[in-house]
């Protein structure tokens, strides 16, 4: 098939590093893949090199951009519409929000037989002002009926993208999002060596964090949990991995409550590094406000950490409470403190949950599996001939 997919901008980030994989693994299956983006970046960091090695043709599309600009806008969906005119693919397939509802007018405009839409996460949501998500969410239904299937990376997108009235139920499919587990494993060499390097005693523990340092990611609520936990357990140590601009103001925050020498604020790593330093971590508190399924949760356990997560979206889907970690009723710092005290005091315990975790996520995220079952969704979406 000639298949084209279609994001907003190649950041270091799930639903990019997604689609990437994607184009790869269809190459690797004999497919004729495009890969369109806009070529905005970002302070997450540029995955345009992992696009490059990913054998498929690759077009940037100036006129694609993130921010809501109806001028450039217009001009961005004329020319998805001549550029799909041209390469007359069998599949349009989108990622992310801007792309897929520009994508998806476009590619209905120029005949594309099928169009499918990935939601990594919701495009509107609790974080939002009203008036955004109404716009946001009406945008979507628009772009719903010109979409043949839609793909989620969790089941709970599919019961809010039904309820929003997006499309009818039958037309969803959850498909995990693929990760190169390979690269994600425990190591006690690496572990020994990320702690002596971070200044970590053999008795302390270390809670870590991987998330973007800006509103929403959570860490308005780890700082407020954080005192608490400190006190019970005085050999808490925290690393987070991630920049943002945020972060002058966290690191401040963080000196007004005296906790600042117990925080190694890392910054931004390239996505391999993120596999090395996650085998320093005792436990990982994954506290953003909103999510599709949270990557770095599974990448987490993928090298035995057992994660503590608010109880919203995706996140029950991988961190089963008392199986691979412990859920947290959502925004209750007091909770999430005492989660973190509890996962911290047990040796055993986070073990056998993180042992559980990675049984689990390798018999479900693995690339080469979602790969095959996106090949299959199209495969059943074609039209006969």
């Amino acid at each position: 098939m000639k298949i084209c997919h279609l994001i907003t901008r190649l950041i270091i980030g799930g639903a990019q590093e997604n689609t990437v994989l994607t184009c790869k693994g269809l190459v690797e299956r004999g497919h004729e893949v495009t890969l369109v983006a806009g070529p905005e970046t970002g302070p997450e960091g540029s995955l345009w090199d992992q696009a490059g090695d990913a054998g498929c043709e690759i077009i940037r599309l100036d006129s694609l951009c993130r921010a809501v600009r109806p001028l450039r806008d217009r001009q961005a969906m004329r020319d998805l519409k001549h550029l799909f005119v041209k390469l007359r693919p069998d599949v349009v397939h989108t990622h992310s929000s801007k792309a897929g509802i520009l994508g998806r007018f476009a590619a209905s405009a120029a005949h594309v037989p099928t169009i499918v839409h990935t939601i990594h996460g919701m495009s509107f949501n609790r974080t939002q002002p009203r008036m955004t998500r109404l716009l946001y969410c009406t945008l979507e239904r628009w772009a719903g009926t010109r979409t043949t299937a839609f793909v989620t990376v969790a089941d709970a997108m599919i019961d809010q993208a039904v309820d929003a009235r997006l499309a009818p139920r039958e037309r969803f499919t959850t498909i995990r999002s693929g990760i190169d587990t390979d690269r994600f494993c425990p190591c006690s060499k690496s572990r020994l060596e990320l702690r002596q390097a971070w200044g970590v005693a053999k008795d302390e523990i270390v809670v870590g964090t991987i998330a973007r340092l800006f509103d929403n990611k959570g860490y308005e609520e780890i700082l407020e949990a954080m005192p608490r936990a400190v006190e019970r357990k005085p050999r808490l140590k925290f690393v987070w991995i991630g920049d943002g601009p945020r972060r002058g103001q966290y690191e401040r925050e963080l000196e007004r409550m005296g906790l600042r020498d117990r925080v190694n604020v890392i910054g931004l790593v390239k996505p391999d590094e993120v596999a090395r330093l996650l085998r320093g971590f005792d436990l990982l508190v994954h506290a953003s406000r909103w999510e599709g399924l949270p990557r770095a949760v599974v990448q987490a356990l993928l090298c035995e950490v057992p994660a503590i997560s608010f109880d919203l979206d995706g996140a029950p889907e991988v961190v089963v409470s008392n199986v691979t970690g412990l859920l947290v009723p959502t925004g209750n710092t007091s909770a999430l403190s005492e989660a973190i005290v509890t996962l911290s005091s047990d040796a055993t315990c986070r073990a056998m949950l993180g042992n559980e975790g990675r049984k689990r996520c390798l018999a479900t995220f693995g690339w080469h599996k979602m790969v095959e079952e996106i090949e299959e969704l199209y495969e059943r979406l074609r039209p006969s001939s």
